[in-house]
């Protein structure tokens, strides 16, 4: 695929996937609000680090989606279709052995840790275990979507991606509006809601798939032992790197659930929505740039990969700037309005975790680069070492009387050291230039930073806080961030191509 035709459909695929993000938005919004106040800040926490139990336990699963991914963009970069087939024929095998270990390390690590270890009051026990099945349930109807998943974004048919990812909105809507009115206890029967939702979403993907692509029709399943075997290499090492991201979210809110209650475990529920709606615009953007930078690598143009990465890289960071400024200036406000009964700790939560994805946001890019070239145990390891300080860390700092936020300011000196050994290592294996991205992306991110933040920042010092004062804010820093990407964040070239699409559209 030439260059121009990869960009334009780099930028199909994300208006697609951003129109599904915005409907998701708007909804998830409304339903998050909903959910929050139907079900109480109590069963609210307690549904967050229920759940969270079983994302602990998924790390298995995350590292297979991975390897699956990079397998089969492998290999439709390198044009190899028959291999292709035996791709995902194995990836299959994997997520349904990895399904089977979580359901294991679930019904017996997983349940004993609920019931002996977690700070929930007596009389929600029962609820509690109801929700941690139904969560296991889902969640081993999710690991099995993960191939057919994967195909759909390895093609780059956003499309489908796109109207089944609306349609799961608007069931997961369906099941708000049914919550709201039912006789049950709402917290089981709002996990039971989620897993036939999980359900339909699933079938829907195995259709779709197996009319779609060849290499989903069971007739073609093909298991290669040498290629099992390189899967499950990579998969190992990924692993590693899976088990540091769980330590930090989901292992630390344990933490925190047993050091201060499940109304704690509610707000980094609210805080972790308003984060996943912000990173949502990112990874759709990724989920159209990442097959790309994996075709270029398997077809050795090293120099098209580069420019994806360094491109990709810069306006990730500005699509999480954009949302990222007036979020954190205007939190107490807007977070009001959104939910009117805003637990405690909210606030701070929200602002520290969205400084925290500004910080990681082309994170992802860059594994995914590294993830092309097959070589990641060094990457995993070192990664994972400096990451795995955040659980002892923060549980230290509970111990000594340190407030909840504690653990996320431990986390973004973390994140920084993370980025910086990230981007060394990244840029050795794909032979890119550290001081070109020094100077290509991160200080234009930072010019860009500085430039947006002085006028929303005195506006905010200066104004009193009120409705009126957060639009203007909002508006301020939507102008000054998109003015600023443009005169610091874009190359001259990249100036010029803008220019040219808008003097089209005018």
């Amino acid at each position: 695929m030439s260059g121009s035709a990869a960009n334009k459909r780099i930028a199909k695929n994300t208006l697609l996937l951003y129109f599904r993000m915005l409907f998701t938005m708007a909804v998830g919004l409304y339903t998050s609000r909903v959910v929050l106040n139907t079900l109480g800040v109590e069963d609210f926490g307690i549904y967050n680090v229920v759940g969270g139990i079983v994302v602990v336990l998924s790390f298995l699963n995350g590292a297979m989606a991975g390897a699956t991914q990079r397998f089969l963009n492998m290999e439709l970069g390198c044009k190899d279709y028959d291999r292709l087939k035996k791709v995902f024929a194995t990836s299959i095998l994997i997520h349904f052995g990895a399904s089977l270990i979580v359901l294991l390390l679930a019904e017996t690590i997983g349940l004993w840790f609920l019931n002996t270890h977690l700070n929930i009051i007596p009389e929600r026990m029962v609820a509690a275990n109801w929700v941690y099945q139904l969560s296991i349930a889902a969640f081993i109807v999710s690991v099995i979507s993960v191939p057919y998943n994967a195909t759909i974004i390895a093609h780059e048919e956003m499309s489908a991606f796109a109207y089944i990812g609306i349609l799961e909105v608007m069931l997961k809507l369906a099941v708000v509006l049914v919550l709201a009115i039912s006789p049950f206890d709402k917290l089981i029967f709002y996990a039971f809601l989620l897993f036939v939702v999980s359900v339909i979403i699933r079938v829907i993907y195995g259709i779709y798939c197996n009319r779609k692509f060849e290499e989903c029709s069971m007739s073609f399943w093909q298991i290669e032992k040498p290629l099992l075997k390189s899967m499950l290499s990579f998969s190992s090492w990924t692993i590693v790197g899976n088990l540091s991201y769980i330590c930090h979210t989901q292992g630390v809110a344990i933490i925190m659930n047993l050091f201060f209650g499940a109304t704690v475990n509610a707000a980094q529920g609210i805080a972790n929505q308003v984060n996943a709606v912000v990173k949502g615009f990112v990874t759709n953007f990724l989920q159209a740039l990442n097959p790309q930078v994996v075709k270029t690598y398997a077809e050795k143009d090293l120099d098209s990969m580069h420019k994806l990465v360094l491109r990709g890289s810069r306006i990730s960071y500005f699509l999480v700037a954009f949302f990222t400024i007036p979020l954190v200036l205007e939190a107490p406000t807007i977070l009001h309005i959104w939910l009117n009964n805003v637990p405690e700790y909210t606030v701070i939560f929200v602002r520290l975790v969205l400084l925290l994805s500004l910080f990681e946001s082309f994170a992802s890019l860059l594994s995914t680069a590294q993830g092309a070239t097959g070589r990641i145990r060094n990457y995993q390891i070192v990664l994972t070492v400096i990451g795995l300080f955040h659980l002892p860390l923060s549980y230290l700092f509970y111990w000594l009387g340190y407030e909840p936020q504690a653990a996320m300011y431990i986390y973004l000196v973390l994140v920084c050291i993370i980025q910086i050994v990230r981007i060394n290592i990244v840029c050795r294996s794909i032979g890119l230039s550290r001081r070109l991205f020094f100077n290509n992306v991160l200080l234009r991110c930072l010019w860009v930073t500085i430039v947006a933040l002085i006028f929303p920042l005195f506006l905010h010092l200066k104004l009193i806080p009120s409705l009126w004062s957060t639009i203007l804010i909002s508006f301020v820093s939507v102008v000054t961030i998109v003015v600023s990407t443009f005169l610091f964040g874009f190359t001259q070239i990249e100036k010029k191509v803008v220019w040219m699409n808008i003097r089209k559209k005018l």
